[in-house]
């Protein structure tokens, strides 16, 4: 491991002399490849040379214990040994962690879609509570929530919505909500207070560029028509809304939120990206077994993730046996809590994957 780190300190000091150089100052490509290298390096780095300061430390403090001291002095070094070698320990795991291989698509934006799933109208109310939730919690991150396709119901819920969410690391703290939730609380309509159950799907796609998915325009069928909406939302009167079929895999991707039809086939366009990126993604996956240990649950969208329980005021997610009761707080965007335990989970499945083999 510390030959690794080694060799990452002397790559690091590497970038940081290029940048500063004029020619690659010149090429923003080079420049902006570099700049993420770095971004990415800089915790590492900082964290080795923590550990190296620790190392000298115990050393230092070690060969004052050698030599002939006074006691109080004495003690003192021992403490400082002591204390060296505890940092050595807590700094090597904390390494360990920070050398885990990266998804590479974890600093990208991400494209979130939700929809109603079995519940009907509850179904659709709940969709517009995670919609809710997840909007707050990219605000509380500084990141930027767009709307790319809404299509809502009368009473206020959302049948099916994708919204780009902006900002660095969003995918990291995001693509752990890919799957079914559950939502379990008396609708409003019911009269006998019985609790109902309803799912609501989440899917968390990379947003990708155009480099990185190659499609044929002749695999597309591009089809136009009027925009439609709840109570008369989002109406035109002229055929800007698109639905774009991607004919080799069957993909449908509609946008009609903007009232220009460029704007809607940008928007379609870069998700249906985004989809062919994560299907391929998933298909080479699944191909390989080993990847499977360092995932949190499946990850299939089919697989029921969590449980909100209004009458209990409680949030299960049943991939980690996590289990909290402050659901109001986690619906206004407070998520962190059960993200970071679900990264913490995906640490250890990666440790053990590594030790194992």
């Amino acid at each position: 491991m510390l030959d690794k780190l080694e060799f990452t300190e002397r790559r690091f000091e590497e970038i940081s002399a290029s940048l500063s150089q004029p020619n690659i100052i010149a090429d923003q490509e080079m420049f902006k490849k570099l700049m993420r290298e770095h971004k990415t390096l800089t915790p590492i780095v900082e964290k080795y040379r923590e550990y190296v300061k620790a190392w000298n430390d115990e050393r230092e403090a070690s060969e004052m214990l050698d030599s002939k001291l006074e006691v109080d002095i004495k003690e003192l070094a021992e403490e400082e040994m002591y204390t060296a070698r505890s940092n050595m320990v807590r700094l090597t795991e904390e390494l360990r962690v920070l050398l885990l291989p990266k998804d590479p698509n974890d600093e990208k934006n991400v494209i979130v879609e939700i929809r109603g799933g079995v519940g009907g109208e509850e179904a659709a109310l709940f969709a517009n509570s995670l919609f809710r939730m997840y909007s707050m919690y990219a605000e509380s991150r500084g990141w930027k929530p767009e709307v790319l396709n809404l299509n809502e119901t009368e009473l206020g819920g959302i049948k099916e919505i994708s919204f780009l969410i902006t900002g660095d690391g969003a995918f990291s703290r995001l693509k752990f909500e890919s799957g079914v939730h559950r939502v379990q609380r008396v609708p409003e309509t019911e009269s006998s207070g019985r609790i109902h159950t309803s799912t609501v799907t989440v899917a968390v796609l990379a947003e990708v560029e155009d480099v990185e998915v190659n499609i044929n325009s002749d695999d597309l069928k591009i089809d136009t028509y009027r925009s439609s909406g709840a109570g008369g939302q989002h109406i035109n009167k002229t055929e800007s809304a698109i639905r774009i079929t991607h004919l080799p895999t069957g993909l449908v991707v509609e946008c009609q939120d903007e009232r220009s039809q460029y704007k809607n086939k940008d928007r379609a366009m870069t998700i249906l990206r985004s989809r062919l990126y994560d299907r391929a993604e998933r298909e080479q996956n699944e191909k390989v077994a080993a990847e499977r240990r360092t995932q949190v649950g499946t990850g299939d969208r089919s697989e029921r993730i969590r449980t909100y329980n209004f009458p209990q005021g409680r949030v299960t997610d049943h991939r980690i046996g996590l289990t909290l009761y402050h659901l109001d707080a986690i619906l206004n965007g407070e998520i962190d809590e059960v993200i970071n335990a679900l990264v913490t989970a995906q640490q250890t499945e990666k440790l053990k994957a590594g030790e194992a083999v």
